[in-house]
């Protein structure tokens, strides 16, 4: 099992910047990739970004892309995802995974939820209009 902790969410102004961190612990050796999902109120919980632990592969939704960056630290077994350019539909609880299946050398990463094996208690981020 793989235990998740997820911090730097807050109050932000559209166009402003905020860094989510998510501290892996516990069985992190069996860890194939790392992502982070959102669930904006009411609606269900999405794909944002994911890292292969390997060798930092990554992959982004499009919704996202050229805005967010998703990176990760071996030494401290953390995940960062740098969110730039905010909009308020960005506006969501975030959470970290951590998956042992999630992916490939035949495959991309993935972006379903249902793949993920662990989850962090999630962050709220909310960007004001």
């Amino acid at each position: 099992q793989v235990q998740l902790v997820e911090s730097g969410g807050g109050l932000v102004q559209a166009g402003g910047s905020v860094r989510l961190s998510c501290v892996a612990s516990g069985r992190t050796s069996s860890t194939y990739a790392m992502g982070w999902f959102r669930q904006p109120p009411g609606k269900e919980r999405e794909f944002v970004a994911g890292i292969r632990w390997s060798d930092a592969g990554t992959r982004y939704a499009d919704s996202v892309k050229g805005r967010f960056t998703i990176s990760r630290d071996n030494a401290k077994i953390t995940v960062y995802l740098q969110m730039n350019s905010l909009k308020p539909e960005d506006t969501a609880v975030y959470h970290c995974a951590a998956g042992s299946r999630v992916g490939s050398s035949y495959r991309p990463l993935s972006t379903s939820r249902y793949e993920y094996d662990s989850w962090g208690q999630g962050t709220q981020v909310t960007v004001s209009s």
